[in-house]
């Protein structure tokens, strides 16, 4: 009797004090009354609904240590066992400090839960919280950014739409992107291929639709997983499509032909120009990387990826023309999306005639490769630039946009790329039946007094079909090395070209685009100007 009195003693004043920490503290904080993190927060989901980021429910673990019952040392040692995220003396230091409430963990599992709850203090105060989860992983990262531990969105989309996801108005409403993740998910796993076989330090790739100007896949390697992001590096961070800008070698090249044949500069293609030797402007000297010695008309400028003929054309353009159609094509100013992280190109202080013959092949001027897509799309899509988007966009909402070249123009560009990867630098790139174009281009990297020989951005600007031009493809990485099968090249014809071709062969039917061997640009006009020694190899790639 003695002892069933104690025992119900005991159990009345352990029942007294979890009544009084009830009524004397009053509800425990919780994220969301905390840290002010309105749930629901509205799904983001893909161009096709698949989701990309969404609101459950979690578990957090906390403690009151100025109401704890059990001896600290007791609680202390059990803590450490089950949350090793903090040493024993850690939690003894947290359980003495007095203070009334310390989160212990967040976005805790049901299984952890359980082990806690079995430690028996009461003072250990276990809640339901917001928790924004990412289920496709590390897919989009850069492009979606995540939410920190108090409900805070750090970067990406979840920043450019915490309003509209968090409002009243939005609530329960899935915002859509313009990502395809199934497009995302072929372009990263490509990508990501490449940078491991060819030892790169990163990567960047984006598909763009060149009617709408719709991102319809854009990543940055090495990526991370945002539901518990890590990073190697602060670089990892930056998306290098859109944040990052690079000298981008011989893509450049297309945007100068189209720009001199528009302005009048190029009048014929079979207009030749002199590339027998290199070409000595004051103390510099330009040349070519696989030189052919002779006269170049215009389709073998660009087959060949001549510098010298690129340049000689550019001094024709003159540095006014040269510099008013980057400024229509907007690279003078960062990059028009939604993204806030976006970095300012590289504009040349003074356009002299250096600077404009080199700038012509990329070099002296730096744009991020998001910049070079929008470029491509207007050059192919009957002459029509565009802002681009990370937002799906209904057909009534796509903007007019600002005209830069003519129809017959942006018609001439097409026929050009396409025939740059039919017998040019790019071929490949070439993926059998989608009728790709495009151009190669690689680039050293600047240092200090010059540039690192070895050091290359190798890049590939694509569009596919080339007939009925629809998706303008980029493929970049950050100093490739060459390989055993590259035969010790880490050039863009090497390294980017093949990323171009096997994803364009994966996303093409996802996109609606179905191979054909009997589609095709007409390239009836330009095959003749095209001279090939006999014995050449048709296979050949520099």
């Amino acid at each position: 009797m003695v002892m069933m009195l104690l025992f119900i003693a005991a159990t009345a004043v352990i029942a007294g004090k979890l009544a009084w920490m009830a009524v004397a503290s009053g509800p425990a904080p919780t994220a969301a009354s905390t840290y002010g993190l309105i749930p629901p927060r509205a799904d983001i989901v893909d161009r096709n609904g698949v989701t990309l980021a969404r609101t459950i429910d979690a578990w957090s673990i906390a403690v009151h240590p100025d109401k704890l019952m059990n001896p600290p040392e007791v609680v202390a040692a059990k803590l450490a066992a089950i949350l090793p995220d903090r040493t024993e003396a850690e939690y003894l230091a947290i359980l003495k400090s007095g203070r009334s409430f310390v989160y212990l963990k967040r976005r805790a599992l049901p299984e952890l839960i359980k082990q806690v709850n079995a430690i028996g203090e009461p003072a250990i105060a276990l809640g339901r919280e917001p928790e924004r989860l990412y289920p496709q992983g590390n897919l989009a990262s850069h492009v979606m950014g995540w939410l920190d531990q108090d409900g805070k969105p750090t970067s990406g989309m979840e920043r450019v739409l915490d309003t509209r996801l968090t409002a009243d108005h939005g609530r329960g409403r899935p915002v859509a992107l313009s990502i395809d993740s199934r497009v995302q998910a072929a372009l990263e796993t490509e990508l990501n291929a490449a940078m491991v076989k060819h030892s790169a330090i990163g990567a960047s790739g984006l598909v763009l639709d060149v009617k709408t100007g719709e991102v319809v896949a854009m990543t940055s390697l090495p990526s991370f997983n945002p539901n518990a992001p890590s990073f190697g590096a602060v670089e990892d961070l930056a998306n290098k499509s859109t944040l990052n800008v690079y000298e981008l070698g011989s893509t450049f090249k297309m945007i100068t032909m189209a720009n001199a044949i528009e302005s009048g500069v190029v009048t014929s293609m079979s207009h030749r120009y002199d590339a027998t030797a290199p070409l000595q402007v004051g103390r510099f000297k330009i040349k070519d990387d696989h030189p052919q010695n002779r006269f170049l008309d215009v389709p073998e400028i660009l087959v060949h990826s001549s510098n010298i003929g690129t340049a000689r054309i550019a001094d024709a353009l003159g540095p006014e023309r040269t510099a008013a159609f980057f400024r229509k094509l907007g690279f003078d100013a960062p990059a028009d999306i939604e993204l806030g992280a976006k970095g300012r190109p590289l504009w040349p202080k003074f356009w002299a005639r250096t600077t404009t013959m080199t700038v012509a092949y990329g070099h002296g001027i730096a744009v991020t490769p998001l910049h070079l897509a929008s470029a491509y799309a207007a050059l192919v899509n009957g002459g029509v630039w565009r802002p681009a988007t990370l937002l799906k966009r209904a057909p009534g909402q796509v903007p007019e946009g600002r005209r830069v070249i003519s129809e017959a123009t942006s018609a001439r560009m097409r026929q050009l790329m396409r025939l740059v990867v039919m017998k040019g630098t790019g071929r490949k790139a070439d993926a059998p039946g989608f009728r790709l174009g495009g151009k190669t281009g690689t680039a050293e990297k600047p240092r200090a007094g010059g540039y690192a020989h070895h050091s290359l951005i190798s890049t590939f600007a694509g569009v596919f079909p080339m007939d009925a031009p629809r998706f303008v493809i980029i493929a970049m990485l950050d100093e490739p090395k060459g390989t055993a099968d590259t035969f010790g090249y880490a050039t863009a014809a090497w390294t980017a070209g093949p990323v171009i071709a096997r994803t364009v062969a994966r996303i093409g039917p996802l996109l609606g685009v179905m191979p054909s061997l009997t589609k095709d640009v007409d390239e009836s006009e330009l095959l003749p100007l095209l001279w090939e020694p006999k014995g050449a190899n048709p296979n050949a790639v520099e």
